[in-house]
């Protein structure tokens, strides 16, 4: 267990090496979708500089690969965190931004081979997940206090601890929408 955090920490290390300036800028939920899965969360977020903020999320990741993983069937569960960054592009922290952000995920999956056949193998595989991703999207001012915010995502999904046969990882593209309270 200590390579992926190390791997994550190393990752963020331009993210942490900021947080001597933070001060309170928001707090809502979270939603991401992406092709084999949907990842709702919790997210607090810090300005940090004048056209910057740093962002915390806990939640959880609900995983359906279907066939698309390394098993014939790859379902699943977990848990686990976020650290990220976004740059605006404005000093009020809206309209356009660009981020980093990295995941870390403790996932338990089930897997079938040939399901619903005499052939049909399963088990269970549990996996501690290190997803870095970049982020682009653009926050709509709702009123004073509220604000909704779309992005897309592209990153890679590693499975950096596997206790069980190997199951799918690789590129993912996430689509995300963050309502904040500030």
């Amino acid at each position: 267990m200590k390579h992926p955090f190390i791997c994550f920490l190393l990752g963020l290390l331009p993210v942490l090496g900021m947080a001597q300036g933070l001060s309170w800028h928001s707090i809502g939920p979270e939603l991401q979708v992406y092709p084999t899965g949907i990842i709702p969360g919790l997210r607090a977020e810090w300005t940090s500089g004048e056209k910057s903020t740093v962002h915390l999320r806990i939640g959880a990741n609900l995983i359906d690969h279907r066939d698309l993983g390394v098993q014939d069937d790859e379902t699943g569960s977990g848990y686990g965190f976020t650290l990220g960054y976004r740059r605006f592009f404005d000093t009020d922290y809206k309209r356009w931004f660009l981020g980093v952000r990295s995941d870390l995920w403790r996932n338990t999956i089930d897997w079938k081979n040939a399901p619903g056949t005499l052939l049909e193998t399963s088990g269970t595989t549990e996996i501690t997940v290190l997803q870095p991703t970049l982020e682009g999207g653009y926050s709509f001012a709702l009123s004073d206090h509220w604000s909704l915010a779309p992005t897309l995502a592209f990153g890679y999904e590693v499975n950096v601890v596997t206790d069980g046969a190997e199951v799918g990882q690789g590129p993912i593209l996430l689509l995300g929408l963050h309502l904040a309270w500030r």
